[in-house]
């Protein structure tokens, strides 16, 4: 259990949030909510420890123990993998080495005896002996391979360390549990196992996530930061979404009665928990909603980006025809044999073991990169819309935001520029930001006014929702799930792709797997597991 009593935070003149007074309690999952720069990491921050508030107490439950996902990646360079994921269990970890210090002595004394006895007892209490095989369970459901248990941390990749530190998180299942951005760099297999470990973990959870899917699975409850305010809800991601975007209507429809509202409110309610308790991820926590008080549901005040993709024309008959393409890119080949037509009203999912594979085929098909093998031809009607994984090549100049995108656009009036960069939550001095200075999310808001001019019918996507905050993510993919074109994407994204996505292709090494069908089905469906480990392992 954590308390949270009167808290402040602020830096200089600028309010993060105030007044926050909060108990999370155990059995329970927390989704920490806000635009970019609310406050969430700095949120769990100050529950950790790890900088001080300006006012207030958090307090843990009595003996309680707390973990936090490390987010530097070099912390343990010179451990291996085990003792850095044992090291998570501190007060198991002293015992440990604590034991072997007194083993190692070569004057052991009576003293010492006594010592090592009491600390045997605790040992056997906290199961230490269950601790290495505990560990590597947790490792291998990571996808950290037991050949990799007794390595240097400092030899392993990067996105291996991330995997190695979730483990050391997670490791002896903590009293008190905080996560920032815990899938960053697992593929969509690793966060699934997460989703489902952390949907029977029985303690308190905090999360901060961009990832919906992610959230919707393991909350219970939604933590919202916003514009200074901190405000507890029962229900996940998706429930406090749709319910604030019910009351924010409710809120713009003046005539409408009280108990009107409270009625559609009520309707809501009964009909989101009984769709819940239907869902793939359900716990028996979740049905909690049932019980939701109704006054509980309030409009946001959170800003959404305006994203509309208006076709110029509609496509024709042939919109691209792929024949025995083929990729290597530093001696690996990424895929081979791909062979498929895109039909109208497809909107393709592309996915890999190997990331390189999606970005090496959409710079095929986008003439930034030639193909080893094979061929591809658009249709004449088809006109298409690029977003880049690695958009950086754009922002090299010191260039204002109009001036910026008026190099994509055929009529460079200032009041037709502002309009687009308006929609994607620009204005005032931010217009004239230069383009070098802009952050990961800033750069992507930019690429995606820049696609919204071309009025392409068909959308091509690598990773859409890199660096983008939970609201620029929504309108995404709301207008994507409108879009009256052709999408071929690639995400990390769960909710982004089953939500937009009608066909599913896999590239891999030994040719591809290409399923009509909804990703969920995708990804569980037996016939389907067996040709890939075929495919990839060929």
């Amino acid at each position: 259990m954590i308390t949270v009593n009167n808290l402040a935070i602020q830096f200089g003149k600028r309010v993060l949030f105030q007044d926050v007074n909060l108990k999370f309690t155990p059995g329970n999952c927390y989704g920490i909510i806000g635009a970019n720069g609310a406050g969430k990491s700095t949120f769990l921050k100050a529950i950790s420890g790890q900088i001080d508030p300006n006012h207030g107490t958090i307090a843990l439950g009595p003996g309680e123990r707390l973990s936090v996902l490390s987010q530097d990646h070099f912390a343990f360079d010179e451990f291996t993998v085990m003792d850095t994921v044992l090291m998570g269990h501190t007060v198991l970890w002293d015992i440990m080495k604590e034991k072997d210090a007194l083993y190692s002595k070569p004057d052991f004394s009576d003293a010492d005896g006594i010592r090592v006895s009491e600390l045997e007892e605790k040992f056997a209490e906290l199961e230490g002996w269950n601790a290495e095989s505990d560990a590597a369970n947790l490792l291998s459901g990571l996808g950290i391979k037991e050949d990799l248990h007794y390595m240097m941390m400092k030899d392993l990749s990067g996105k291996q360390k991330v995997r190695v530190l979730l483990a050391k998180a997670l490791f002896g299942k903590p009293d008190n549990l905080l996560l920032d951005e815990p899938t960053n760099d697992l593929d969509l297999e690793t966060v699934m196992w997460l989703e489902n470990y952390l949907s029977e973990f029985e303690n308190t959870v905090l999360v901060v996530s961009h990832d919906r899917h992610f959230l919707d699975s393991v909350c219970t409850h939604t933590v919202d930061i916003d514009y200074g305010k901190t405000e507890l809800f029962a229900g996940n991601y998706s429930f406090w979404y749709e319910s604030s975007q019910l009351a924010l209507r409710q809120q713009q429809q003046q005539n409408k009665k009280a108990e009107e509202k409270r009625k559609e409110l009520m309707e809501f309610i009964q009909r989101f928990s009984a769709n819940v308790a239907k869902s793939k991820q359900t716990t028996s926590r979740k049905k909690m909603l049932e019980k939701l008080n109704v006054e509980e549901i309030k409009p946001s005040s959170r800003r959404y980006p305006g994203i509309i993709f208006t076709p110029d024309r509609e496509p024709g008959n042939k919109i691209l025809e792929v024949r025995g393409l083929e990729k290597s890119v530093d001696g690996t080949l990424l895929f081979k044999d791909v062979n498929f037509t895109v039909e109208k009203d497809d909107k393709i999912v592309f996915l890999s073991r190997d990331p390189r594979a999606m970005t090496a085929f959409f710079e095929i098909i986008n003439d930034v990169v030639k193909a080893d093998k094979g061929t591809f031809e658009w249709g004449q009607t088809i006109t298409t819309a690029y977003l880049p994984l690695d958009n950086s090549a754009f922002f090299n100049t010191d260039m204002n935001l109009i001036d910026w995108l008026a190099q994509f656009s055929e009529d460079t009036s200032e009041l037709y520029l502002k309009g687009f960069l308006g929609k994607m939550l620009f204005s005032g001095e931010e217009l004239l930001k230069s383009a070098s200075v802009l952050s990961g999310g800033e750069k992507m808001r930019c690429m995606i006014a820049r696609m919204m001019m071309k009025n392409a019918n068909t959308m091509i996507l690598d990773s859409p929702t890199n660096h983008l905050d939970l609201e620029s993510i929504q309108a995404f993919n709301n207008t994507l799930k409108a879009f009256k074109g052709n999408i071929l994407m690639s995400s990390h994204d769960h909710e982004f792709i089953e939500t937009v996505c009608n066909r599913v292709i896999e590239l891999t090494p030994n040719g591809i797997i290409d399923k009509m069908m909804d990703y969920d089905d995708y990804i569980t469906d037996e016939r389907v597991k067996a040709l890939r480990e075929k495919l990839y392992r060929s």
